[in-house]
C-alpha cells in the first residue's frame, strides 16, 4: 500500500478527530466570518507526486483555500434559497461520508429501506398521499426534470407512442403550459429533447402577481383542441413566492387533458405552518411534485425528493436494463426510477434532521424565517433609498432601488452589500426592472441578523 494511505490508514481515528476539531472551528465562527469572498483565488498548482497525507492536505486547505470559502452555512447568506446545515443533518452526511452506502438497490444493505422511510415522512411532511411515490435526486432540477421525463411518458401513452423506446420525436410538438416558470424547467425540457420554445408562459394575475391566470390557462388549453399538454404550476415562485391556485388548476382536468407538475421547490414547505398551509391547497392533485431539501428542510448540498403518481411510466423511461442489476419489480429498486445509478445516501442526513426535530422543529424555522422576511421588508420599505418590488408573501423580501433602478445600479448595490462582509444577496429582474432578492431559509437566522442585513442597507449611499 501507498506509503501515506497505509499511514492514514493506521491514523485514522485522530484524523477523523482532527477533521472534526477543524470543522467545529469553522462553524463556530460562521456567524462572524464575512458571508462571501469576492477576492481572487489562489494560483493553480501542479498534482503532487507523492501526496501529503490527509493531516497534511487538511493543513494545505486550511492555509490556501478555506478563508475564501463563502458563509453560506451562516445566517446572513440570503442569495438564491439557501439553507444552512442542521447540527443533526451534518452528523447524517458525515456518517453518509463514512458508510459510503451504494443505493442503487436494496440488495446486501438496509439503506435503500431508510431511503423509503424518509421519502414516507417526507410525503407526510408536504400532505401528499400515499399514491405519491418518491426518490431522492440532487436538487430541484433534477427532480423538475425527473417530473418531467413522466409527463413526457404520460403524452406518449396518451398518444399511442412509447417515448421511452421510440424517441420524443415520435410525439411530434409537445405543449407546456406555465405562468411563471422557474428557468430549471426550460433547462429539463432541452435535456428531455422537448425544446425550450415549446414553453409557453400564460399571462399571470393583474396587481404585481406571478400566479398564473387560472382563466388564461384554461382558454389556453382549449385552444389546443383536446391535444394532451403539461402543465407546471408554481408552489413559490423564485422572485416572489407567489402560489398559483393548485385546486382550481387541478379543477380544470375535469374539462383537459394534462399533466400536472407542480415545482414546489421551496414553497412546499408552506405546508407545515398552519398560516400558510392554505397556499398548498391541492399539492395533493399534482401529477409531480418537485421539492428541494438542501433550501428549506436544512440539509447539506446536494438533497431534493421528486413525488409522482405513475411510478410505473417512471421505471418505463428510467430502468437500466443490465444483467447484474436485475429487472425492475413492483417496488423497483432506486436506480430504476432516477437519472442516476450510482446514487449517495442523500436520505440519511434529511433522515437524521427530520428525527431529531420533528415536524414541529422544522415548522418553526419556516416560521421563524417568514417572520424575519417580513420584519427585513417592513425595514425596507421604511429606506428613503429603496422600495419593495411586491409585497413580502412568505420568505423572500425582493425591493430594488427607489430611483433610476438600472441593472449597473442595482449590480452595484449587491456587490456593495457583499463587500461589507455582512450579507450575501443576489440580483434578479421583476416585472421588467432589476431587483435584488433576500431569501431566509437559513435555520440559525435571527432577529439581530436580520437587522444587521438592514443596518448595512442603510449605512451604503443608494
Amino acid at each position: 500500500m501507498h506509503s501515506p494511505l497505509a499511514d492514514d490508514l493506521a491514523r485514522l481515528p485522530e484524523l477523523l478527530q482532527s477533521a472534526r476539531d477543524f470543522a467545529a472551528r469553522e462553524l463556530a465562527g460562521v456567524d462572524e466570518r464575512p458571508v462571501v469572498h469576492p477576492g481572487k483565488a489562489p494560483d493553480h498548482e501542479p498534482l503532487p507526486a507523492d501526496g501529503t497525507g490527509a493531516e497534511g492536505a487538511l493543513a494545505r486547505f486550511a492555509e490556501r483555500w478555506a478563508p475564501g470559502f463563502s458563509g453560506s452555512a451562516g445566517p446572513r447568506y440570503l442569495g438564491f434559497v439557501t439553507g444552512g446545515a442542521t447540527p443533526a443533518s451534518v452528523t447524517g452526511d458525515w456518517l453518509t461520508s463514512a458508510y459510503d452506502q451504494n443505493v442503487s438497490g436494496a440488495a446486501g444493505s438496509w439503506a435503500a429501506a431508510l431511503e423509503r422511510e424518509t421519502v414516507g415522512w417526507l410525503r407526510e411532511l408536504f400532505r401528499l398521499g400515499e399514491v405519491h411515490s418518491g426518490a431522492f435526486v440532487t436538487g430541484a432540477t433534477v427532480s423538475n426534470t425527473v417530473g418531467l421525463a413522466v409527463a413526457r411518458e404520460w403524452l406518449g401513452e396518451r398518444l399511442g407512442v412509447d417515448v421511452s423506446r421510440e424517441g420524443v420525436s415520435a410525439l411530434g410538438p409537445v405543449d407546456v403550459l406555465s405562468g411563471s416558470p422557474h428557468s430549471s424547467v426550460s433547462k429539463a425540457l432541452s435535456v428531455l429533447g422537448i425544446g425550450r420554445d415549446r414553453l409557453r408562459q400564460v399571462p399571470v394575475l393583474a396587481g404585481n402577481r406571478e400566479a398564473v391566470d387560472v382563466t388564461q390557462l384554461d382558454a389556453a388549453l382549449a385552444e389546443l383542441g383536446g391535444r394532451p399538454a403539461i402543465v407546471v404550476a408554481n408552489a413559490g415562485t423564485v422572485n416572489t413566492v407567489d402560489f398559483d391556485d393548485l385546486r382550481s388548476i387541478a379543477a380544470l382536468k375535469e374539462r383537459h387533458d394534462f399533466w400536472l407538475h407542480v415545482d414546489a421547490a421551496f414553497g412546499g414547505f408552506a405546508a407545515l405552518s398552519p398560516a400558510h398551509a392554505h397556499l398548498v391547497d391541492g399539492l395533493d392533485a399534482a401529477d409531480s411534485v418537485c421539492v428541494d431539501l438542501h433550501k428549506w428542510l436544512n440539509v447539506p448540498y446536494d438533497a431534493a425528493v421528486q413525488f409522482t403518481r405513475r411510478r410505473d411510466l417512471q421505471t418505463r423511461v428510467f430502468h437500466n436494463s443490465s444483467p447484474y442489476l436485475g429487472l425492475p419489480t413492483g417496488d423497483p429498486d432506486f436506480l430504476h426510477l432516477t437519472p442516476e445509478n450510482s446514487r449517495r445516501l442523500r436520505a440519511l442526513p434529511a433522515w437524521f434532521s427530520l428525527l431529531a426535530y420533528g415536524s414541529g422543529g422544522h415548522r418553526e424555522i419556516v416560521e421563524r424565517n417568514v417572520a424575519l422576511a417580513h420584519r427585513l421588508g417592513e425595514g425596507v420599505a421604511a429606506l428613503p433609498g429603496l422600495r419593495l418590488s411586491a409585497p413580502v408573501r412568505l420568505n423572500v423580501v425582493c425591493f430594488t432601488l427607489a430611483e433610476n433602478p438600472t441593472q449597473e445600479r442595482v449590480a452595484a448595490l449587491a456587490e456593495a452589500v457583499a463587500a461589507t462582509g455582512e450579507a450575501f444577496l443576489t440580483p434578479t429582474v421583476y416585472d421588467g426592472t432589476p431587483a435584488l432578492r433576500a431569501a431566509f431559509s437559513n435555520w440559525r437566522t435571527s432577529e439581530a441578523d436580520t437587522d444587521r442585513v438592514l443596518a448595512t442597507l442603510a449605512s451604503l449611499p443608494l
